[in-house]
C-alpha cells in the first residue's frame, strides 16, 4: 500500500519572467522566502499584500507554513508568481478550496507580459515622429 505524504504541498507559480516554488505545510503562519523572511524580503506594502490575497481568501493565513524559492522578473512579478503558486498549493492541499480560489481568478495563470519591440519603430507600438516635409 503506497502512502501519499499529506504532511507538505509543492506547487509551481509563474508571472512574467519570475518563477516561484512553493512548499506548503502545516503551522502557525511562517513564511519564509529565498531563506529570508517575508518581511525582510518585500519591503513595500503592496507586494506583502498580494502574496497573502490567496491566504486570507481562504482563512489558511495562520494555519499554514511557507517556504518559498522564487527567481526572475522584478519585485512585482515576484510577488504575482508566489500568489499563484500558493493557490496552487491550496488546491492540493484542500480541493474544495477550488471554487473559492477559482472565482477569485488566483489559479489562472496571468498570461501578460511585455510587447517586443518591432523594427522601423520606436517600441512595440510607438513609431518615429513622422514629418512631411
Amino acid at each position: 500500500m503506497m502512502t501519499e505524504s499529506t504532511d507538505r504541498w509543492y506547487a509551481t507559480g509563474r508571472r512574467k519572467s519570475a518563477i516561484a516554488r512553493v512548499w506548503l505545510s502545516p503551522g502557525s503562519g511562517k513564511i519564509l522566502i529565498n531563506k529570508r523572511s517575508f518581511e525582510d524580503y518585500f519591503g513595500r506594502a503592496t507586494s506583502r499584500l498580494v502574496v497573502m490575497q490567496a491566504l486570507e481568501l481562504t482563512e489558511n493565513a495562520h494555519k499554514v507554513d511557507l517556504m518559498v524559492n522564487v527567481r526572475g522578473g522584478g519585485m512585482t512579478g515576484q510577488a504575482a508568481a508566489i500568489k499563484h503558486g500558493i493557490s496552487r498549493a491550496l488546491e492540493k492541499m484542500s480541493s474544495e478550496l477550488r471554487p473559492v480560489l477559482k472565482k477569485a481568478g488566483y489559479l489562472t495563470r496571468d498570461a501578460r507580459v511585455k510587447e517586443r519591440k518591432k523594427y522601423g519603430r520606436r517600441g512595440a507600438r510607438a513609431r518615429f515622429q513622422f514629418s512631411k516635409r
